[in-house]
């Protein structure tokens, strides 16, 4: 724990029980890490968002998410399961620093390798900030794990392959950073969501250089989403040992998501967003996640952090359900 919080610190605020409920919300049944329990799920917040392209308050999401968790409770009604069992520990946030964003962006590395030291077998959940986090905590996941094979299945509008030389290691380019620094092979890389006029033609092409795949929007309507996620686990499977989930949630239709500073017409439903991330939640090769590009000052009756939140819990209904496999 002492080596987990030089790069982290506690929880701000936690709400939960003197005593085991019967019946608990999930401000109830997340509880701070404590070194007397290992959990299944240990969650860290990230709250960074000074590297984004555009302005965003992203840093405040991991908070606002946690505040959500007293509008839902552990049962799941359309699953029929009950996460109560799960133990789930917040492990709090990463450290920041008020103008050194490279020190940042240490820290979350840092804090991903040790989490999976101290706590090999449990599942990280990441809540930032923005996609720049994504390309740190993959590192810091590698260095833990170094001969290790990663994929990714990216839940995004955009393929976040920007040029590095000209953005640096920001929001628009956790794909390409990964990539060019040799965490993760192009082909092993799926992006689902993508859609309309919001890439231009040279990343698309950076994509099929690099062997990227990737389904777009209306193609993932025309074969189904339960489809083309299975698809693609099955597919990522073979070749890596551990596919990490990343979910941006500019990936839904501004419509569903307006929280997300990246909302587009033409995105996914939220319904199709929960789907998606219970069959990846499903598979055992799914070993952590993340969910980024939210800015609850944006959002409107904070409507877009609680899919957030259902986003999560849905992960985490697929991570439960494969006890019935």
């Amino acid at each position: 724990m002492k080596e987990l919080y030089h790069w982290m610190t506690p929880p701000p605020f936690s709400w939960h029980a003197e005593n085991d409920l019967a019946e608990p919300k999930v401000s109830e049944w997340i509880r701070p890490l404590s070194e007397e329990t290992v959990p299944d799920i240990v969650l860290l917040g990230i709250p960074l968002s000074r590297s984004s392209i555009s302005a965003s308050f992203a840093s405040e999401h991991p908070d606002a998410f946690r505040r959500a968790w007293k509008s839902f409770v552990t049962y799941n009604i359309d699953k029929h399961l009950d996460l109560k069992e799960m133990k789930v520990a917040d492990a709090g946030n990463v450290k920041q620093h008020v103008t050194d964003i490279s020190r940042c962006h240490k820290n979350i590395t840092g804090a991903m390798k040790t989490i999976r030291q101290i706590y090999p077998q449990s599942m990280p959940v990441a809540i930032g900030g923005d996609h720049s986090i994504t390309a740190m905590l993959i590192k810091g996941w590698k260095e833990a794990h170094p001969n290790e094979e990663i994929g990714i299945l990216q839940f995004d509008t955009h393929f976040d392959v920007r040029d590095l030389k000209e953005f640096g290691p920001a929001n628009g380019t956790p794909i390409r950073n990964v990539i060019e620094s040799g965490y993760v092979k192009g082909e092993n890389i799926y992006n689902i969501g993508l859609h309309g006029f919001f890439n231009t033609r040279s990343l698309v092409d950076f994509a099929h250089e690099h062997g990227i795949h990737y389904v777009t929007m209306k193609e993932t309507r025309k074969r189904g989403i339960e489809n083309v996620v299975s698809d693609a686990l099955d597919d990522l499977a073979k070749r890596v040992d551990t596919i990490y989930v990343t979910v941006d949630m500019d990936v839904l239709d501004i419509a569903y998501g307006p929280g997300a500073p990246a909302a587009t017409p033409g995105g996914m439903r939220t319904d199709e967003l929960f789907d998606a991330v219970y069959l990846a939640g499903l598979h055992e090769k799914v070993k952590t996640m993340d969910i980024v590009c939210l800015d609850p000052f944006r959002d409107v009756a904070d409507s877009t952090v609680k899919s957030g939140v259902y986003t999560m819990l849905s992960f985490l209904s697929g991570v439960k359900s494969r006890e019935r496999k």
